[in-house]
């Protein structure tokens, strides 16, 4: 099973990217910064030189609707933001 579940393509991490050479993606939970880099390394053949993770817990939430009040929960899961060596990058949409 692949460790890497989707990258993160948001203006933060957009902006990130074109300044310091940094890419985020959501990972599974168990996963740890060894398999992030061999499995970052092997599928977009670059160097990772650095990897920060970060988890988040679920949060609950709950919204006024005409039938009442819904309650429910967010998902946890772990982010890993990895820079890469000077001249490295990934292109994300080079597939569509």
């Amino acid at each position: 099973m692949s460790i890497i579940i989707k990258p993160l393509v948001t203006e933060k991490m957009t902006a990130m990217t074109e300044k310091l050479n940094r890419f985020g993606f959501i990972v599974r939970p168990e996963a740890n910064k060894l398999e992030i880099k061999r499995e970052i390394e092997g599928l977009y053949n670059v160097t990772v030189v650095d990897i920060n993770t970060i988890r988040y817990s679920g949060k609950n939430k709950s919204r006024y609707t005409k039938s009442g009040l819904i309650t429910g929960r967010t998902n946890a899961f772990k982010k890993a933001i990895v820079t890469l060596k000077e001249g490295d990058t990934i292109d994300f949409y080079s597939n569509i």
